[in-house]
């Protein structure tokens, strides 16, 4: 009786552990401290947010419309292709025949 694992399978198991590993890893940030769970304290925490007009290039929105400008170009230059460059039209184009006779005598 010989088992193998088969790529595939193996695969999808060691994908199936480094997804818990992350899971687990998640949970350790979020909870309270305690370990045991039968005893949970809820702490309610004040955030105070204040929102000023801060002076980070990112914020304009012409740096927003100048990037997305950027980007499409970029896009067109890239995607174009070679459409420009050749200038083959219908008549420049060669269509070869060939006649091929075979030998009948017997």
């Amino acid at each position: 009786m010989n088992l193998t694992i088969k790529p595939m399978n193996l695969k999808m198991w060691i994908t199936f552990l480094v997804f818990n590993f992350i899971q687990v890893a998640l949970w350790a940030q979020e909870g309270s401290g305690s370990g045991s769970g039968s005893s949970t304290t809820t702490t309610s925490k004040k955030i105070d947010v204040s929102v000023s007009s801060s002076d980070n290039w990112y914020t304009s929105p012409w740096v927003w419309i100048v990037g997305a400008a950027v980007f499409i170009l970029l896009l067109v230059a890239l995607l174009g292709g070679n459409r420009g460059g050749s200038t083959s039209t219908a008549s420049d184009r060669v269509t070869v025949t060939k006649t091929v006779e075979r030998d009948t005598d017997v």
